[in-house]
């Protein structure tokens, strides 16, 4: 197939969706794993250099028993230069924009030396029906300083999408965006975007380090890190060469509180989007938040070493600007299946806040005025002294500390601006790892989350369980797991009070996982183990997507060594059959799979190539600079009726 003549011809794949068991219909044939003794059309990642330099997907679907043709179509890629959307859907005659491009608080462009910089890491893309009626790609990138644009589509009579005109969404009123990750959809039809991996404020402390650490002659001992210090280019002037990124600049300019936070993108009544980051829903590695039917639930996963999964409940359906806020507590049931282990699921209240209180608090505040730190004990058996609790939750080189509250804020405020911190100290999990995408099955009444590597903090007495419960203690899997989570109504938190949703996850258990494979296997035609995580499966699985009455899940992977070239995978939920329906070049990683069961009466399973050749293989053969632009597209499917 051609991808809209942007790519050279890939290759057909496996059918990868079985249709659903309707009254009076036969059950369609399973499809088999791509690899098994079959003759089924399948695509394998091979040492094809050319093949692995393709975006290759499948061409059709099985839907209902008949043939339909899908196929992976691009809609836009990074660098891509569209007129500028106004306001009411309005077309400037004249200026235009390259979508991707990163802009500072001055609405100036930030610079690569001298040229303007281009964002390849877009990740989540929403399709937003708007009050107008039209449809708009909501796109956030996930960068420092981050960006969110805003695209008018056309859609034609055969449900082809194109792009018309875009805008960049700003982002002063925040201080602008961080890291913005996975997504999702609400129910009430708004983009709900995150910031992954949060600043550690104690890197701007005083008792760690201070700012004799911006002396250090090592970058990476330099505090804050190079990490943060990005957002400098935003807050000052993204031009200017005095105000490169650096640790003084990052202590000069930036407050580490101001990001880290779900946020959310609505297209309002003049056709133009805006952004609201939710304060009250804590702050965190946030990788996505999922809105549950109610319009009241939602769950927010948290990504990196150490973290936790969180849930929280919306005072009023459909605003997010109040609520209590839980985290999940794990008891271990089993730890040694190869699909992941099982554990019973309760949940720490962390308490109610609202985001005008927390968001007011956050002017001035510092890590010192909110923690003293204590000294670890020595030998280092992860106690602290009188006074001090000791937590390990997922802060770089400060993951075991021994901390006590100064007292100076609230409980509500803490548990917002520390929400990590502040959980580990109350007794929930803060062990997980690579917490990544999440959906729900409304069929089942179950959700399935990601988790991309378990390893660290979610084995057994490793260094990342020191000064923590260890509550979760499961065999090492490199390569990953999918979890399927069911969920009860009247359950109580572990203080014994009510919890108020019907959606609250009360138990996790392993779905499926990749297998690792011994270095002698899956080896590339340079004879070197390019692929630790057997071919026939996952590696690293990340975003996820179900498709309701397809029994169908969508799983996205974000792997390096694991497979070097990243995929999309179709589960089927009946026949536990897993089949590769796309495959990503050299050094990319899959975002975005969203399904979109009716727009406008075509159905849409969306998908993004994030930074091709930018992770991993990054001189691999073709890495040039436009070969290097992220790919938006998705394939197109009949509304099932």
């Amino acid at each position: 197939m051609h991808l809209k003549a942007q790519l050279p011809a890939a290759i057909a794949a496996a059918l990868f969706a079985a249709g659903p068991v309707l009254a009076g219909q036969v059950q369609p044939e399973p499809v088999p794993v791509p690899g098994a003794t079959t003759n089924q059309p399948s695509v394998e990642m091979s040492g094809n250099e050319v093949d692995k330099q393709l975006i290759l997907s499948s061409e059709a679907a099985k839907v209902n028993g008949t043939l339909e043709m899908t196929g992976y179509n691009v809609l836009l890629r990074s660098g891509a230069e569209l007129p500028l959307l106004e306001a009411n859907g309005g077309i400037h005659a004249t200026a235009k924009l390259k979508f991707g491009a990163i802009y500072d608080i001055r609405d100036q462009p930030v610079l690569d030396g001298a040229t303007p910089r281009i964002s390849n890491d877009n990740d989540f893309n929403s399709l937003i029906q708007g009050q107008d009626q039209r449809l708009y790609l909501i796109s956030h990138f996930e960068s420092r300083p981050g960006a969110i644009y805003q695209t008018l589509l056309n859609q034609g009579s055969d449900g082809t999408l194109s792009p018309q005109a875009t805008r960049y969404v700003d982002f002063k009123g925040y201080q602008g965006g961080w890291v913005h990750c996975a997504g999702s959809v609400s129910p009430w039809g708004t983009h709900l975007g995150s910031e992954e991996y949060e600043p550690d404020a104690r890197m701007w402390s005083s008792q760690t380090g201070g700012t004799d650490a911006c002396a250090n002659a090592d970058p990476a001992k330099q505090r804050p890190s190079n990490y943060e210090s990005a957002m400098v280019q935003y807050l000052v002037d993204g031009s200017d060469a005095q105000y490169a990124p650096s640790c003084a600049n990052a202590r000069d300019h930036m407050n580490p509180y101001r990001y880290g936070w779900p946020l959310e993108v609505a297209v309002g009544a003049d056709a133009l989007a805006s952004v609201a980051k939710h304060f009250a829903m804590g702050r965190m590695a946030s990788e996505l938040s999922y809105a549950m039917p109610d319009a009241k639930t939602v769950y927010i996963t948290d990504d990196g070493t150490n973290t936790m999964l969180l849930m929280f409940i919306a005072d009023t359906a459909g605003d997010l600007g109040a609520g209590t806020l839980y985290a999940a507590k794990w008891t271990q049931l089993s730890g040694n299946e190869a699909k992941g282990g099982r554990g019973a699921i309760s949940w720490v209240n962390l308490g109610h806040a609202t985001s005008a209180d927390v968001q007011a608090a956050i002017a001035g505040q510092t890590f010192d005025n909110l923690y003293e730190v204590g000294a670890l004990n020595s030998p280092d058996d992860g106690t602290c002294g009188a006074g001090f609790t000791s937590i390990n939750a997922g802060h770089g080189a400060a993951n075991h500390e021994c901390l006590k509250a100064r007292g100076t804020v609230s409980d509500s405020l803490l548990s917002r601006l520390e929400t990590r911190r502040y959980a580990a100290m109350h007794g929930a999990a803060t062990e997980f790892r690579k917490v990544e995408g999440f959906t729900f099955n409304p069929e089942q009444r179950v959700a399935y989350m990601a988790i991309s590597e378990l390893n660290k903090g979610m084995e057994n007495n490793t260094g990342s369980d020191v000064g923590g419960p260890n509550q979760i203690r499961l065999a090492r899997n490199d390569c990953g797991a999918v979890y399927q989570l069911p969920m009860a109504g009247r359950v109580k938190d572990t203080a014994g009070n009510p919890i108020a949703s019907a959606y609250v996850v009360v138990q996790m258990s392993g779905l499926l996982a990749g297998t690792p494979v011994a270095g002698s296997l899956d080896k590339d035609t340079d004879n070197k183990t390019t692929n630790t995580c057997s071919l026939n499966g996952l590696a690293n699985p990340d975003n996820l997507t179900y498709l309701p009455r397809y029994n169908t899940l969508i799983i996205g992977e974000d792997t390096g060594s694991g497979h070097q070239n990243d995929a999309i995978w179709s589960y089927d939920l009946r026949a536990g059959k897993l089949t590769r329906v796309l495959t990503t070049p050299y050094g990319s990683e899959t975002t975005s799979p969203y399904w979109y069961p009716d727009l406008k009466g075509h159905a849409y399973l969306m998908g993004v190539v994030q930074h091709p050749y930018g992770e991993s293989d990054t001189g691999a053969p073709g890495a040039n600079e436009d070969a290097k632009h992220g790919y938006v597209g998705y394939f197109k499917f009949p509304v099932l009726k």
